[in-house]
């Protein structure tokens, strides 16, 4: 490792370890690299730290990618450790802290008997055997299943590796995704098959809404052995059979048909066997086209169908109107396969920068019932016209007057960060309601399915076998003039106006000037320590909130959760807690009190939004939810808003932080100055000042917003007349145009 690496693992500055070498003569010699640039051994620089009193302030994820990265590429140890991840996983925590101190060769010996305990039940997986080198390996595995769950750790391993592969176009599905989509299919469904299964995380959704029969293939070993990992910690008592392979050529369930399919298939393949498969029984809606690879598995998923089953597949948007597609989704139309197709907003899921849509199929049953509709939900639209989970201007005024309220293959499955932090930053809980409502009404009556301008609409199938057969959800449910009421539309301007006009004052208090001085003719300097010192002393205590899949999940179904949750989301918008079940796991949960101080653990590069937020009454009592570190700073020696306030300063997040386009944010590392309280406090008042500020601004832009969209609707759908003015027609001098 280098010496940068020592510098993050014991929560100090580069030059401290520089100081650490030439001042101790037992400090560890370099083990490889140059003289310029020296690299030392883990193992005896970790006992050094210890024996030093340092304790590493790195999280457990971040030990293990760091010791894998020590064994270098092609060591093959992250493939061999995925049993030994599941298998740890049945450990007690104090069972894995005995097991990692004992010395390297009675841990590589339990080691592998421990792993040897499930291989079968990870697919191409030979009997586990670890050599010296991989002591520090599994040590770093063993600490973080037992810190951060084994779900964790098999991301980490999997991450490993598919970048050693230098597979790309990978990414996972969100977990508030999955859910949605597991909740597309009726609650009664026992077979489920993902032929794309990726991490898993569609077949695990499944089973937390009791499916009990999970099938999965993908064409990549580290994935299927990632899914059959992640589906014995999930439901251990659901039979799985997870096969490796390619679906589309060497389908491993040719004969398997089951209740439901759930996947997420990759995304403009043009080598899916489109000339070797052209003959193939389960194009019975057609043959797709040689760059349509999703209607291939959009096929194979029918195929794969009980009569009266139901697919729900994640897919791109322009599979809803590319016209080399237009065939095969009219016959898919007019058999009545397809039931709806929902669009998702940008940066829901990879790729970020497009809406992707949930299509909803179902066989024909013979002699079943004729299906003249299908579902259109514009998910997308929500964000379009506000904030995610609020009613746009529109819908408000629908309310009121009484209306029901890439060029590389894509594949699901790597342990983005990226991703779960996009995922965890929206509004799922919202988006879910507002689609499964939907869906709800027009399954229960689809004859008398009564449609919601603006958010969804039936359409009847000779309406949409045109020249196009364009299935886009905007061009079907966009709200047209006859929908909006002019008199509702008008009051909600109204009252827009109104509310505009409070928190422009309010704005104004918030921004006029408080005395602020200057600290004189340079900037002040002054002795400050990281959290971890901080820690140490007593002065705070760091917590961090685990991600679900930790012990205890036991794969019992959703967690029920009674108290809100906070979501990474709340701190960056300065909300209450918005969180549900989906965020945590009730057995990793850790209460919020008021006076705590909450770091988002993640962000993305540049982002401006607050980094920290002290927790208020509204606040006490709320779970911790995923991506969150909790600190709580003792009072008597630490004002928590000075605390917050230093903590997110931007130079300071960078400076405690990894990655580029996305950072992980280690709370151990984050510098506080050294200041007697009485100052603290003067400094925090000004920090609340400051957090006051930012949310206003917020406030104000939100509202600004929504108003002017309102207006812009009225005044371009007709329902809405252009205020008088002197230049109104009649006045004279005015001409019309």
């Amino acid at each position: 490792m280098t010496a940068a690496e020592i510098s993050r693992i014991a929560g100090v500055t580069r030059a401290t370890v520089s100081n650490w070498r030439r001042r101790h003569d037992d400090f560890p010699a370099p083990s490889a690299g140059t003289e310029t640039s020296p690299l030392y051994d883990l193992s005896a620089v970790q006992a050094w730290l210890r024996g030093r009193g340092h304790t590493s302030t790195a999280s457990p994820t971040e030990e293990l990618r760091t010791a894998l990265r020590l064994l270098g590429p092609g060591s093959g140890v992250a493939a061999r450790l995925f049993p030994l991840a599941a298998a740890a996983s049945r450990r007690t925590p104090d069972e894995l802290a005995e097991l990692a101190a004992v010395p390297d060769d009675q841990l590589i010996a339990r080691a592998e008997k421990t792993a040897g305990e499930l291989p079968a039940a990870v697919p191409e997986a030979e009997p586990v055997r670890y050599g010296p080198d991989d002591a520090d390996a599994v040590r770093a595995l063993l600490g973080c299943v037992r810190e951060a769950g084994p779900q964790a750790a098999v991301d980490v391993l999997a991450e490993r590796e598919l970048d050693e592969g230098a597979v790309s176009g990978v990414y996972q599905t969100p977990e508030g995704l999955a859910l949605l989509m597991a909740r597309l299919v009726p609650a009664d469904v026992s077979r489920v098959l993902d032929p794309a299964c990726g991490s898993g995380t569609l077949l695990a959704a499944a089973a937390r809404r009791g499916a009990r029969e999970l099938f999965g293939q993908d064409s990549l070993p580290v994935q299927g052995r990632r899914t059959a990992v992640r589906l014995l910690l999930a439901a251990p008592e659901a039979e799985t059979a997870i096969r490796v392979g390619d679906s589309l050529r060497d389908d491993a369930f040719p004969d398997v048909t089951v209740d439901a399919v759930l996947c997420n298939p990759p995304f403009g393949d043009r080598d899916w066997g489109h000339d070797e498969l052209a003959y193939d029984p389960r194009w019975a809606y057609g043959l797709p086209p040689r760059f349509e690879s999703e209607l291939a598995w959009v096929q194979h998923a029918l195929a794969h169908l009980e009569p009266g089953g139901h697919a729900v597949m994640l897919l791109p948007p322009a599979l809803a109107f590319r016209s080399s597609g237009r065939r095969v989704r009219a016959e898919l139309i007019r058999a009545g396969a397809l039931r709806a197709v929902i669009s998702l907003p940008a940066r829901a899921a990879y790729p970020l920068h497009i809406g992707l849509q949930i299509w909803v199929f179902q066989r024909p049953e013979p002699g079943g019932t004729d299906r003249t509709t299908v579902l259109f939900v514009d998910g997308e639209g929500e964000q379009r016209d506000g904030a995610p989970g609020t009613a746009s201007a529109t819908d408000t005024a629908t309310a009121d007057a009484g209306t029901r309220g890439g060029s590389r293959p894509r594949r699901s499955g790597l342990s983005s960060s990226a991703a779960s932090s996009s995922a965890a930053s929206f509004d799922w809980a919202g988006l879910t309601d507002r689609v499964l409502g939907q869906w709800a009404a027009f399954t229960t009556a689809p004859d008398t399915y009564a449609d919601e301008p603006g958010v969804a609409r039936a359409v009847p199938l000779v309406d949409l076998l045109d020249d196009v057969v364009d299935v886009t959800p905007a061009r079907h449910v966009r709200a047209t003039a006859a929908d909006i009421d002019p008199a509702a539309l008008a009051r909600r301007v109204d009252d827009l106006h109104k509310q505009l006009a409070e928190q422009v004052t309010a704005l104004a208090a918030s921004s006029a000037s408080g005395g602020w001085q200057p600290s004189g003719p340079s900037a002040r300097e002054w002795r400050t320590a990281t959290v971890s010192d901080l820690a140490r002393g007593g002065a705070l205590t760091v917590l961090r909130a685990a991600t679900p899949g930790t012990r205890g999940s036991k794969g019992s179904g959703a967690p029920t959760v009674e108290r809100p949750v906070h979501a990474a989301r709340d701190i960056a918008a300065g909300n209450p807690p918005s969180g549900t079940a989906v965020d945590i796991h009730t057995d990793a949960a850790q209460p919020v009190a008021a006076g705590d101080v909450l770091v988002r653990a993640v962000a993305g590069g540049g982002d401006a939004a607050a980094m920290t937020r002290v927790a208020d009454d509204r606040d006490a009592g709320a779970l911790l939810g995923q991506h969150i570190h909790l600190l709580r700073p003792d009072p008597a020696r630490l004002d928590p808003w000075f605390l917050a306030g230093f903590l997110g300063a931007e130079d300071n997040i960078a400076s405690a932080s990894t990655g580029s386009t996305l950072v992980h944010v280690t709370p151990g590392r984050l510098r506080v100055p050294l200041l007697p309280l009485e100052e603290q406090r003067r400094y925090g008042e000004a920090f609340r000042r400051v957090h006051e500020l930012r949310a206003a601004v917020r406030r104000t832009a939100d509202l600004a917003a929504d108003t002017a969209a309102t207006l812009t609707t009225g005044l371009t759908a007709g329902v809405l007349l252009p205020p008088a003015s002197p230049a109104s027609p009649g006045t004279p001098g005015s001409r019309s145009v």
